[in-house]
């Protein structure tokens, strides 16, 4: 049985934190792009992509990645990806798309048990 995507937006004054879980892939991208449509304009905003639940992530998904940068660049925001797992960085690096994305890791303490236990790079 394949893993329900999950999506959860929190706002913040100059940040909005969207965290995914799940597979993303061409089943799942639209729920992604539907919590992100639904947001206002980021002119001078962080979003960030929390990824560290990610388990799977196909072309598709990569789409989702650059329109939301694209976006973000358009509107004056920013686009940040936090915690990307192994799995999605080899999609990057297999497309050369990794250098387009800011990247940012959290020392594994202040992560979940589950995500201290080996996901992403350190």
């Amino acid at each position: 049985m394949r893993p329900a995507l999950t999506v959860h937006v929190r706002t913040h004054a100059d940040t909005t934190v969207v965290a995914v879980a799940g597979e993303l892939d061409l089943d799942t991208c639209a729920q992604v792009t539907n919590a992100t449509d639904a947001l206002p304009p980021l002119a001078g905003h962080v979003l960030v992509l929390d990824l560290s639940r990610l388990v799977f992530m196909d072309s598709t998904g990569l789409n989702v990645l650059l329109t939301l940068r694209a976006r973000a660049q358009a509107e004056g925001g920013r686009l940040e990806l936090i915690d990307v797992p192994r799995q999605a960085l080899h999609v990057l690096d297999l497309t050369g798309t990794r250098d387009l994305f800011a990247l940012h890791w959290r020392p594994a303490r202040s992560r979940g048990p589950a995500q201290a236990a080996g996901r992403g790079i350190r």
